[in-house]
């Protein structure tokens, strides 16, 4: 029997429980909507894009954090702060180099699948275009995005919300949430009400997986954000500037992907947990 390098291998997350638990999902969710409002009467007023079908009120991806950072500071001032922003890059977390497949290659999977089913309905679809260096900015900015959203909703608020009723109903729940977030930036880019409804179904779906991958990874907030950030890159190629996406077909392959991964992991916590061996030094 090996013994681990460390006199006491403990998880870390076991160690933050009592600041985890006083944490408020509620207040978090307000404030986010709160410190919104301001991008969403420019997106309103101005009508702007950022992208083809992204509203200039998609600024308000640096609310999610903003709360975060508020709330964090109440409870803990600088350390706690400090804390959630190394969470940042907290790659390490990620022992299994095996969940970097699902990470980087599931939602390019998805749109790949999306493109045959349209082809098979016989909708008209152009050939994908790719240029690789706007795909790489694409990217870069896609996951500075993604990390202000998931520093808040994956850093702050899934984990009390997973203690109090388990990683499915959690997920749905900040899914919800996530998707009603999004609502009115979607009215903002004129889409249809459909349209939205069949989004709010993959966006819900995508949150299942972002909570098993999260759960699966040691709790990263990195590999969730990377996640976050591929499928954004993946619906702007797909198949040029989303021009052609629907979310008719995405969100079933979503919803059908997420209950996969409820009846293969558990609903409880969407993960395979080893357990927690504490060895005391001497």
């Amino acid at each position: 029997m090996q013994l681990p390098q460390s006199p006491r291998l403990v998880d870390e997350d076991l160690l933050n429980t009592n600041a985890t638990r006083s944490r408020s999902p509620l207040q978090f969710f307000l404030l986010v909507f709160a410190l919104s409002i301001p991008f969403l009467v420019i997106g309103g007023v101005t009508g702007l894009q950022l992208l083809p079908g992204v509203p200039i009120a998609a600024l308000a991806i640096v609310c999610p954090v903003t709360a975060a950072i508020i709330l964090v500071y109440r409870e803990n001032k600088i350390a706690g702060v400090t804390a959630l922003l190394r969470r940042a890059f907290d790659y390490k977390r990620i022992r299994a180099k095996i969940w970097y497949a699902p990470i980087l290659l599931l939602m390019p999977g998805v749109s790949v699948l999306s493109y045959g089913v349209l082809r098979l309905m016989g909708v008209p679809l152009p050939a994908p275009q790719f240029a690789i260096l706007e795909t790489l900015g694409l990217l870069a900015g896609f996951f500075a995005g993604a990390l202000a959203e998931e520093l808040g909703w994956s850093g702050y608020a899934i984990d009390p919300l997973q203690d109090r009723w388990g990683a499915l109903q959690a997920s749905v729940l900040l899914g919800v949430v996530w998707a009603a977030w999004h609502i009115l930036p979607l009215v903002q880019a004129h889409r249809p009400l459909a349209w939205i409804g069949w989004w709010c179904l993959g966006t819900i779906a995508m949150r299942v997986l972002m909570v098993w991958l999260y759960n699966n990874t040691g709790k990263s907030v990195f590999a969730v954000a990377l996640f976050h950030a591929v499928s954004n890159l993946a619906w702007q190629s797909f198949p040029i500037h989303g021009s052609h996406w629907d979310p008719r077909v995405h969100g079933v392959i979503m919803a059908l992907a997420a209950v996969v991964v409820i009846v293969v992991w558990g609903p409880r916590t969407l993960a395979r947990y080893r357990k927690v061996t504490v060895l005391k030094a001497g």
